[in-house]
C-alpha cells in the first residue's frame, strides 16, 4: 500500500524537446479509477459537499472514511454507499476524536488523502457577532482544520506522502461583511493551507485548497430567497454551483492528476470573484 502512495507522487517523465509524455497515472489511463485501494478521510461527510465528495471517491475505487458528528445520517449514508464506505464519529475540534479516527484508519491501511470539509456558517456582521459565536467558528473551521492537517500529515509521512485538500470559501478571498466570523476563519485557513504546503512538501505531502462560491447546499439555504437571488445576480455564470462541481475539483487535487500542484487555490464560484 505504501508503494501505491509513493507512485502517486512520482514526477512525470521528462519532457523531450517540445513533446512531453503523458502522465501514466492520469484518470483515462487507469481503468480501475484514480484512487483504487487508497484510503481517504473526509470530514463533514454526512451532508452536502462532503457526502458528494465521498460518493465520487468511492466511484474512483477509494476506501472512504466518512467523518461527522451526525451519526445517524452518517451511518445511513455509509451503508447506502456500499462496502468501501466506513463511518467515523469525529468532532473536528476534539483532539481525542482525531486520535481515535486515525487509529481506526490505520487498522485498514495507510492514509492517502484527507479532505478538511467540516465547517460551520452562521452569517452575522461584526457588530452582531458574539464572542461565543466567533469562538465557535474558530474551534470548528480553524482548530478543526489544524488538527486535521497535523494528524493527517503524521499518518501520511509514515508512507512517504499523501494529499490534503482544505475546503475554504470565496469568503476567504475577499471581504464578506455579512458573515464576519466565517470569513475571518476562512482567511485564516488560507494562510494555514499555504504554510502547510510549504512545510509538508519535503515529506511528499501536497496541500491544496478549494474555494467554493455560492453552492446549492443546506448551508446556503439559511439565507432568504431574496438574498439568494441577489447573490446569484453577482455570479457571471448566473446560477448556483452544485456539489458535483465542487467534488470534481476536490478529486482533481486529491489525485495524481495534480501531482505538481501544492499550495494551489482553486476557485469554484462561477466567476463570482472576478
Amino acid at each position: 500500500m505504501c508503494d501505491l502512495i509513493r507512485e502517486t507522487h512520482r514526477p512525470p517523465a521528462k519532457c523531450q524537446g517540445y513533446a512531453c509524455l503523458p502522465l501514466a497515472t492520469a484518470q483515462g489511463d487507469n481503468p480501475l479509477g484514480r484512487f483504487e485501494d487508497k484510503l481517504i478521510l473526509i470530514t463533514g461527510a454526512a451532508h452536502g459537499q462532503g457526502a458528494q465528495e465521498a460518493r465520487q471517491c468511492i466511484q474512483e475505487g477509494a476506501q472512504v472514511f466518512l467523518a461527522d458528528i451526525d451519526d445517524e445520517t452518517g451511518h445511513r449514508l455509509a451503508a447506502s454507499l456500499g462496502p468501501n464506505a466506513h463511518y467515523l464519529h469525529l468532532d473536528v475540534a476534539q483532539e481525542a476524536d482525531w486520535a481515535q479516527a486515525m487509529a481506526a484508519i490505520a487498522r485498514l491501511g495507510p492514509l492517502y488523502g484527507l479532505v478538511n470539509n467540516a465547517a460551520i456558517y452562521r452569517p452575522q456582521p461584526l457588530l452582531d457577532t458574539s464572542p461565543a459565536a466567533f469562538d465557535l467558528h474558530v474551534q470548528v473551521n480553524l482548530r478543526g482544520s489544524f488538527l486535521g492537517l497535523q494528524y493527517g500529515a503524521r499518518a501520511m509521512t509514515r508512507c512517504g506522502g499523501g494529499s490534503i485538500v482544505n475546503i475554504s470559501s470565496t469568503a476567504g478571498l475577499r471581504a464578506s461583511p455579512g458573515s464576519f466570523a466565517y470569513s475571518a476563519t476562512k482567511w485564516g485557513l488560507r494562510g494555514m493551507t499555504l504554510s502547510a504546503a510549504a512545510s509538508l512538501a519535503a515529506h511528499g505531502i501536497r496541500v491544496n485548497a478549494v474555494y467554493p462560491g455560492p453552492i446549492d447546499t443546506d448551508m446556503l439555504k439559511i439565507k432568504s430567497a431574496h438574498a439568494l437571488a441577489e447573490r446569484v445576480k453577482r455570479v457571471p455564470l448566473a446560477r448556483l454551483g452544485t456539489c458535483d462541481e465542487v467534488a470534481a475539483a476536490v478529486l482533481f487535487l486529491l489525485s495524481a492528476d495534480s501531482a505538481y500542484m501544492t499550495g494551489a487555490e482553486l476557485t469554484v464560484d462561477g466567476g463570482a470573484t472576478l
